[in-house]
């Protein structure tokens, strides 16, 4: 661990200051309470929460969180000196206590940063792994011989859990390019876990939404329910094992998670999940080891790169799938004019560019360490060129086949046989949770972290104050020895998490991503067009309705997106599905984070106005 100097010293003191000296527009702080979830809301208690702003404009750091408490700390360390990366991690500290459903210490994710000083982007690779004891057939179940259902038996269960990476990201980060310590930014995070957030909308009815799962959890249930109900919109709510968890890690370091007695504790609970004696709920349990935590690394990737109307976009490598899926969209759209097309068109040529690179994702995406991934030629332009031959007037039937990886020449006119069919691989859930932080001397960081599905596994460490991931459900669910994303022991399953920094010249333009399982690419995509093509302002390309395919014969849509477009778009013979329907599970597609960085230093930081009840974004002022 580094050694603090006198500076460091008193940073950590003033870091340590209540949560009441931290300013945020003109938002107060949370009010302490006697109880943890108060079933008595008040008007005046639930005003004293922080309040939201989606845009912020300034030139000294900023910070865009979907939580304002998250977005206040962050901002807090900027403003008292620490970097990008020590406020990307102490952001992400404080969405582990108040978006303690979609992410935290018991799941994982991938951290994207820019370095100022040297001009390079690099990369952590945080993804959860499976256990080395997991099986081909971990998810079928043997009285049946058939695959566990998606739910309730493979979100909700043991055997969904990876191993943990989300701790060993942070203490990596720090290490390389940090200039705060581990302990010095979790205290803030430790103390608002202990002293309570106040409930909003969104938490209380992401609780209600899991009631069941989380009662058949004795911690869960103990955690979450009091008295068997979600906490009440306006209450406050405390999580003083989480607390302990925070100051364990500031004390001992990342070493006392992944060894000792929480590591003894978090096998327990996997191999042996804690059910309530009164539950009917099947909870299969997993083969987690203290020797799977032991051997956990993050790991320092290099990052994807390719360019698109003279920028540099830099997005995550595999085990992440959204830097080569993004990247090589992007070359199949920049084989058209897009600006001089009207929108319905665009959005057209969005659809399609998505499912061609859907499907190579799908048929060739996986862990490096277990699978030859392709990444150049997923990302050559001449590959792009080929693809882009199948986009014409009317909807490529779907889905579509992958493209082949060799024979190819970029001319429509040679044909190309088909390349291999891919699986389905949009079994991720549309939880997770994203950031974004730019500090005064120019460092960027765009992190996407997660614990799965919301709730993860639906498990809480016992006394912990946190809930272990379902990441495994990534995985396809019947093995196949052709598919890239099959089940292996101590693999990372495929994720379409897309935190994504794009540089004009060497210098950052745009910094951005988003949660949404599978839709994660496809927002990011289309927020990537509307700014560089068609030049939408970034604050109304994050607001602007959105699509999404993966490759499937139908294109999931916002209701807004279905207003606009929804009638010239079935008339090119698209299938077309409100988001919200039957068989879908969301209204909303993402809720992205971004800063754009424009002249003379000046930084536009920009959340979502409404999804998800709306994000927060803030800025350094002097």
């Amino acid at each position: 661990m580094r050694v603090r100097t006198s500076a460091a010293v008193a940073a950590s003191i003033t870091l340590l200051a209540p949560l009441a000296s931290l300013p945020f527009g003109a938002a107060s702080a949370a009010p302490a309470s006697p109880s943890v979830t108060s079933t008595a809301p008040s008007a005046a208690l639930a005003a004293r929460g922080p309040g939201k702003r989606a845009t912020a404009v300034g030139k000294h750091g900023a910070v865009s969180s979907v939580d304002p408490y998250a977005t206040r700390i962050g901002l807090r360390v900027l403003r008292r000196g620490g970097n990008a990366v020590d406020a990307a991690v102490a952001t992400a500290a404080a969405l582990g206590v108040t978006e303690p459903y979609s992410a935290g210490v018991g799941g994982g994710g991938y951290f994207v940063y820019y370095d100022a000083k040297s001009k390079l982007v690099r990369t952590i690779d945080g993804r959860e792994t499976a256990p080395r004891g997991i099986t081909p057939n971990a998810f079928i179940d043997p009285a049946t011989g058939q695959p566990y259902r998606f739910s309730p038996e493979r979100v909700t269960s043991g055997v969904s859990v990876g191993v943990p990476g989300t701790p060993a990201t942070w203490d990596k980060a720090l290490r390389k390019w940090g200039t705060r310590d581990l302990d010095e930014v979790l205290q803030p995070s430790a103390r608002l876990a202990r002293k309570g957030f106040v409930v909003d909308q969104t938490f209380h009815q992401q609780t209600a939404d899991n009631a069941a799962r989380f009662a058949a959890i004795r911690p869960t249930s103990k955690l979450f329910l009091k008295g068997g109900q979600p906490p009440a919109v306006g209450s406050v709510f405390k999580n003083p094992g989480l607390s302990r968890t925070y100051e364990l890690l500031a004390r001992r370091g990342v070493k006392a998670f992944y060894t000792g007695k929480l590591a003894r504790q978090m096998v327990q609970t996997v191999r042996t999940p804690p059910k309530a004696p009164s539950s009917t709920l099947p909870v299969p349990p997993g083969s987690m080891t203290r020797q799977d935590l032991k051997a956990y690394r993050a790991l320092v990737r290099k990052p994807t790169q390719t360019t698109y109307r003279g920028h540099t976009v830099y997005g995550m490598a595999p085990s992440s799938s959204g830097g080569t899926t993004v990247g090589e969209a992007l070359n199949i759209l920049e084989t058209f004019n897009l600006s001089a097309m009207d929108d319905a068109t665009v959005r057209h040529h969005l659809i399609e560019a998505m499912a061609l690179a859907f499907a190579d994702r799908n048929a060739y995406v996986g862990d490096p360490a277990f699978t030859a991934v392709p990444v150049p030629t997923l990302l050559d332009d001449t590959f792009a060129r080929e693809r882009a031959c199948a986009i014409g007037a009317t909807a490529i039937t779907k889905p579509t086949t992958a493209g082949q990886l060799s024979g190819y020449d970029g001319q429509c006119a040679t044909p190309v046989p088909a390349g291999r069919e891919g699986v389905d691989g949009a079994t991720e859930n549309v939880e997770t949770t994203n950031l974004t932080v730019a500090d005064r001397w120019g460092n960027v960081v765009e992190y996407t972290l997660t614990i799965e599905q919301t709730g993860g596994s639906g498990i809480v460490v016992p006394k912990r104050g946190f809930l272990l991931n379902n990441e495994l459900t990534d995985f396809s669910a019947v093995y196949n020895e052709s598919d890239p994303n099959r089940i292996q022991p101590g693999k990372r399953p495929r994720s379409s998490m897309s935190p994504t920094i794009v540089l004009k010249g060497d210098k950052p333009f745009l910094a951005l991503g988003s949660p949404g399982g599978a839709t994660i690419i496809t927002t990011v995509l289309q927020i990537l067009v509307d700014r560089i093509d068609r030049g939408v302002p970034i604050d109304r390309a994050v607001a602007a309705p959105r699509a999404t395919n993966t490759n499937t014969a139908v294109t999931s849509a916002e209701q807004a997106f279905l207003d606009l477009y929804g009638a010239a778009l079935t008339a090119r013979g698209h299938q077309l599905q409100a988001v919200g329907a039957p068989g879908t599970s969301a209204s909303e597609i993402g809720a992205a984070t971004a800063i754009e960085f424009g002249p003379g230093k000046r930084m536009t930081a920009v959340a979502e106005p409404t999804r998800r009840g709306g994000g927060a974004a803030a800025v350094v002022k002097r």
